[in-house]
Formats: structure tokens, C-alpha cells, sequence
């Protein structure tokens, strides 16, 4: 019986101390745990995320070049117009956050008597509108169309400010950079040209999400030769950068128009100087002279800012729909400030609606 009883005791003192280091155990585990829900440590998980997705400026940036332009030859002329085309999202250190590069590669015929042959009444579509259309891929090194390697370059610059993408290394306007070989062989140079203008000319926004672009191209006032009268290639340009909210509602806008002229003489030689620093109508400021012949004394960039203001608040189909007699706004509040014909630039804020990202 004695044996007995001290087996058990034996039994139940051995059962303490296991207990007793089953407890020791616990404070070990908790430290491992708590680091996970500490606040010290919220802040620098969320904090990247937060940067990443703050958008607080629009910008919008244009390069047109007429060089392409070709002088009669063998019975065929052409004014040719190329405007590149950024609109980009910028966080608070000037990173991208969002960037959309297109370019209007717009070209006018006219035949050995310098009559059109290109159908003005044809609206233009961009190298994106295009995509496979535009037929880069067959002749392309890498087998990649314009618009894939356009979405490669603008992929590659998210996070990174525009004095870093102006450091890409470059030859040929090609760039050499092994991040970007093997998906972007296209010349590049315009592209970041456009894209240091947009951040030159970026404007605040506030609770931005994604940003769009829309572009609208027409050739209807180009002119065949008549009499003393020398043929022209005109091509309007009209662009259209919003930034939007989560709710859809528009956080800022540019609106900006390349206006651009190809002009021949007599014999069918290109007269414009396909050197020049094309300016666009929000450029050109004061000099496109439209004040003296405005029933408000209004220039047009005037008049383009009240109507880029009007949108903010507003959801784009709030503003393509509003009323319009003879394509000029009829609400009280832009009466005022805005007289021009409007249509152009509604269809291309609706494009950019559509395209924000």
C-alpha cells in the first residue's frame, strides 16, 4: 500500500512540473505574436500603398511636328502632322502614377494638280485607336506592335519621376536600357519631351484615382488649290486630359487643341517651315488672337480653363450632356466665359472618361 501511494504521489509531483513548463512556454509564444498587431508597425506596411495611389497633379503634354510633310512629286503631295501626346498622374514627390501616351499621325493628300484626295469628312484615330491596325508588328525587330510598346514604355515609368525617365540612356532616340530591349524599339525621344512638358504644366487635383486621355482629330478645313488661292493641310488636334475620382466624379481637366497648317505654294512645295516649334492653341496664350473677335473679349484659353473648371465635381456624362445651341453652352454658368463651339471637346472628354485607368 505504501508502494503504491508513493507511485502516485511520485505520479502527481511529475505532472506538476510538466505543468509548471507548459506555463513557462506561454511568454515565449505572446512576444511572437504581439510585433503583428502593434500599431508601431501599421504604418510602415500601409504607407508605400497610400503613396503608390496618390494622385495630386494632371498633366498634359503635346509635341507636333509637320517635318514629315513631303513636297509634289510624281503627281502626289502631303501635309503630314504628328502630335505626340502625354497625360500623366503625378504623386506628391513627383512620381507617375498614371500615364497615357498616344500620338495623331494625321496625313492630307492632295494629287499633281494639288487637289485634295483624302476624305476630310473622315474623323482621324490615333496610333492607339488604331492598335493592330497601325501595322508596326511585321516590320518590328521584336515582333510588337506601336501600341504594345507604347504600354511597355509607360509600364516601365510608373514610379519613377520624369528627371529619371529623362536619364534613359539613349542612341538613335532608342533606348539602350535592359529593362526595356526587348519590348520597346520605337524612337522614344518626343515621348519624354511631351511627358516633361505635362509635369511643367501639371495642375493640383484633389482625391484623384486614374486618369484619361481622349483625342479627337479632324482634317474638314484643309483646302485643295483654287485659282490664286495655294492648297493647305489643316489639322485640328483636339485633346483632352481628366483625372477621376473613385466615385467617377472629375478631379481636374486640361483641354488643349493642336492646330496645325501645312501650307504649298503654286508649284506644290511645302511653304510652312516643317523646322518649327509647333505651338499648340493653350501655348500660343494671347498670340492666337481670338479676344478682339470674342463677344466676351475672351481669349480661347481663357475660355478652354472655364470650361476644364466647370467639369470638376461633375461625372462626364453630366458634362457631355449638357445643352448646346449651335455647339455652344447654354448654361447660366458659362454664358459668361465660355462662347466657342464646345462639341469637339465633349467628344473628347468622353473618350477620356472611357480611357481612365
Amino acid at each position: 500500500m505504501k508502494k503504491i501511494f508513493a507511485l502516485v504521489l511520485s505520479s502527481v509531483l511529475a505532472l506538476s512540473v510538466f505543468a509548471g513548463c507548459a506555463k513557462t512556454e506561454e511568454p515565449a509564444e505572446t512576444p511572437a505574436e504581439t510585433p503583428v498587431e502593434t500599431p508601431a508597425e501599421e504604418p510602415g506596411e500601409e504607407e508605400p500603398a497610400e503613396e503608390a495611389g496618390a494622385i495630386v497633379k494632371l498633366g498634359l503634354g503635346i509635341k507636333t511636328s509637320i517635318g514629315r510633310s513631303k513636297d509634289l512629286t510624281d503627281g502626289a503631295a502631303t501635309g503630314e502632322v504628328d502630335s505626340v501626346i502625354v497625360a500623366a498622374g503625378f504623386d506628391k514627390d513627383g512620381k507617375i502614377v498614371s500615364i497615357t501616351i498616344d500620338t495623331a499621325q494625321d496625313k492630307v493628300g492632295f494629287d499633281g494638280e494639288m487637289k485634295l484626295t483624302s476624305d476630310t469628312a473622315v474623323e482621324g484615330k490615333s496610333k492607339l485607336e488604331l492598335g493592330d491596325a497601325y501595322g508596326m508588328k511585321g516590320a518590328s525587330g521584336i515582333k510588337k506592335e506601336w501600341n504594345e510598346q507604347i504600354e511597355a514604355f509607360g509600364a516601365w515609368m510608373i514610379g519613377k519621376t520624369v528627371e529619371e525617365v529623362k536619364a534613359l540612356e539613349l542612341v538613335d532616340e532608342v533606348t539602350t536600357n535592359e529593362e526595356l530591349t526587348s519590348s520597346v524599339t520605337i524612337k522614344i525621344s518626343g515621348y519624354i519631351s511631351a511627358l516633361e512638358e505635362a509635369y511643367a504644366n501639371a495642375i493640383e487635383v484633389e482625391g484623384a484615382e486614374k486618369v484619361g486621355l481622349g483625342v479627337v482629330t479632324s482634317i474638314a478645313r484643309s483646302k485643295s488649290m483654287e485659282g490664286e488661292t495655294m492648297a493647305v493641310a489643316e489639322v485640328n488636334t483636339t485633346v483632352v486630359a481628366t483625372a477621376l475620382k473613385a466615385d467617377e466624379t472629375i478631379a481636374g481637366t486640361f483641354i488643349d487643341v493642336a492646330q496645325t497648317k501645312v501650307e504649298f505654294d503654286k508649284d506644290g512645295k511645302v511653304t510652312s517651315d516643317k523646322t518649327a516649334d509647333v505651338k499648340s492653341k493653350l501655348e500660343l496664350g494671347d498670340a492666337y488672337g481670338m479676344k478682339g473677335a470674342s463677344g466676351i473679349k475672351k481669349e480661347w484659353f481663357e475660355q478652354a480653363k472655364a470650361l476644364a473648371e466647370y467639369t470638376v465635381g461633375k461625372k462626364v456624362a453630366d458634362v457631355t450632356g449638357m445643352e448646346l445651341a449651335e455647339n455652344v453652352p447654354t448654361a447660366e454658368e458659362l454664358t459668361s466665359s465660355v462662347t466657342i463651339k464646345v462639341d469637339g471637346y465633349l467628344a473628347a472628354l468622353e473618350k477620356a472618361g472611357k480611357n481612365a485607368r
